[in-house]
Parts: structure tokens; sequence; C-alpha cells
């Protein structure tokens, strides 16, 4: 199998340079995904971990206008979205999202995680909020668990 994508990391340790490579291949699941996030290294990361997940990442928006752009080209079955971004922030797009899409599953994945942020962020029409700092294991394990409860509803 021809690789998708292949990613060099190097590091300077006590012994020199040493650097890894990683391969990432299609996602045999079939769940589609789209990451929105304004940080480029963050949105490459969280994209990257989904891939080697077995996640299909179709797409990737720097500001919530194109997070909506794309969920309505591309049909994802879920959108990793961000709070704080440029030209329109991860509720906006989120409640534009659901106007065109209701049924459209959109995770908030922020660093700015509170209890008005959740309120709000519900209200918006958001699935499930989740803070950075519980990582990118945990919303791996939430986006399976969201896309295997909405196959059994089919």
């Amino acid at each position: 199998m021809e690789p998708d994508v292949a990613i060099v990391r190097g590091y300077v340790g006590s012994r020199g340079v040493r650097v890894s490579e990683r391969v990432i291949h299609p996602g045999p699941s079939g769940v589609r995904v789209v990451v929105a996030d304004d940080t480029e290294h963050v949105r490459r990361v969280v994209s990257d971990m989904l891939a080697l997940d077995g996640f299909d990442v179709v797409g990737e928006a720097a500001d919530g206008a194109e997070a909506v752009r794309l969920t309505v080209a591309r049909e994802p079955h879920v959108v990793v979205m961000d709070l704080q971004m440029p030209v329109m922030d991860g509720i906006e797009a989120t409640r534009q999202i659901r106007a065109l899409r209701p049924a459209q599953q959109v995770v908030l994945y922020t660093a700015y995680l509170d209890a008005e942020v959740e309120r709000e962020a519900l209200a918006a029409g958001v699935t499930l909020c989740l803070g950075k700092v519980e990582g990118l294991p945990r919303l791996e394990q939430e986006l399976a668990r969201l896309t295997l409860a909405a196959a059994r509803h089919r």
C-alpha cells in the first residue's frame, strides 16, 4: 500500500540528531471528518492523529466561514471545531452548519471551555464539548462513540 503522507520528525538529543518517520495510510473506517482550527500546527496534529486512527479527514479549515463551506461541500460525519477563530467563531459556524445540515454532528474542541461556553455551544447545536486539555485520545474516543451511535440509528 502506498503511503498517503509521510511525516518526518527530528529532534536533537544527547547522541546527536535523531529522525523518526510516521506513515499515514487512508482510514478504513469510512468516517469522514472536517477539522477546523485557526492554529496550523494544532489543525495538522489533530488531522494526523485522526488519520492514524482510521478516520478519513476530508477537509481542514482555518476559520469558521471556511468550516461552513467545507462541511456543506464534503458532507463529513463529524466536524471538529475550535471556538476562537478569525472571520467567524466556532459557535456561529456551528449555527450556520446546523441551519444547512440539521443532523450534522459538531464537536467543539477548545482550550477555552467553561460552563458558559458549553451552554452557548450546546444551544447553537454542538453535539459535544471537549477541552483540549482532555487530549487527543479522548477526542478520538468520543468521535468513534458518536459515529457508532449515528450508524446504529440509520
